[in-house]
């Protein structure tokens, strides 16, 4: 399916996140380093700041002080900005920057190329007609692709996540010269074989229903009534009659985005429906668009619609 900008722009938030994640422990941006005991920030320790009480050269008051500073205000504070964020636009992380969900659309985009289905778990294939026109046949040859970023994705995801247990320099060394220690390869063996079954059988499940922080988003985000949500002009409604539900089928989380905003509690604000909608609609405005404030209200509801609806922009 051609992509459109926004497409195009999220595609490279989510490729340079991900080249971020892989290279924040070698590049000593952040880590927690096990055999020193605590966290790496900018190539900085970071600790608790409690040495000085526990060698009795300063009092309990300043270490109180610094456990506040530098353990609760970051962790609470970048919780609560992280929460806000998805109060206002909901799971606006996912969509565009994690690097799980990166993983997800890939291997989706894989397997429908191979079988006609984003998943193993798809009842029927996706219609052949896309949402641009063109017609689309699934090419087998593409499950080798599926089955390689499989493996290589979880491979990758195995490593990183040792990096930021492990000096980063540590776990190079030993992995480039063939000398892991036992420890180190049962953890990568592991590590990828577990990824490798959720790449190929969970993914987006695991978004919907698995995954902690999707969860708390979409809970921050269920309690705004006027966040930011996908609003469907439902005044123009007519006009998916001689549409294939594309909308329907580029949602990599399965959902159908006309609909209610409490059925659509794991959106993850990729807005690959909107876009679906405006390669089909072509010249005229697609149906499907981002709304916030009291445009979004008649998502929550159902009832009514707004006139700016019809007024707004698509800046795609």
């Amino acid at each position: 399916m051609s992509r459109l900008p926004l497409q195009r722009r999220r595609a490279w938030f989510q490729a340079g996140f991900f080249v971020l994640f892989v290279a924040a422990p070698p590049l000593d941006i952040f880590r927690l380093d096990l055999s020193l005991g605590h966290f790496i920030l900018f190539g900085q320790n970071w600790t608790l700041g409690i040495d000085g009480f526990l060698s009795g050269s300063e009092g309990i008051g300043q270490a109180a002080l610094n456990i506040f500073w530098r353990g609760f205000l970051p962790l609470f504070g970048g919780a609560g900005l992280f929460l806000w964020i998805a109060w206002c636009f909901g799971r606006l992380y996912c969509g565009w920057f994690c690097p799980h969900f990166s993983v997800v659309e890939v291997v989706n985009h894989l397997m429908w190329r191979a079988s006609g289905r984003p998943s193993l778990w798809e009842r029927k294939p996706l219609p052949q007609l896309q949402a641009d026109g063109r017609i689309f046949t699934p090419d087998r040859r593409y499950w080798l692709a599926a089955l390689v970023a499989v493996l290589v994705f979880s491979f990758a995801w195995a490593l990183a996540l040792l990096t930021y247990l492990l000096p980063p320099s540590e776990i190079y060394s030993n992995l480039f010269n063939g000398e892991l220690t036992p420890n180190q390869l049962r953890f990568l063996a592991v590590g990828t074989v577990l990824f490798a079954i959720e790449f190929t059988l969970a993914r987006h499940l695991f978004c919907r229903f698995g995954c902690a922080v999707g969860l708390f988003q979409s809970l921050a985000w269920m309690a705004n009534d006027r966040a930011m949500v996908v609003g469907f002009d439902t005044r123009r409604a007519r006009e998916c009659a001689d549409c294939n539900n594309a909308c329907d089928n580029a949602c990599p989380m399965r959902l159908k985005p006309r609909t209610l905003k409490r059925k659509m509690f794991t959106c993850t604000e990729c807005a690959e429906c909107i876009s679906a909608c405006r390669l089909k609609k072509g010249e005229r405005r697609g149906l499907l668009h981002w709304v916030s404030g009291t445009d979004a209200l008649p998502v929550v509801t159902g009832r009514g619609y707004p006139e700016s609806m019809g007024k707004r922009d698509e800046r795609e």
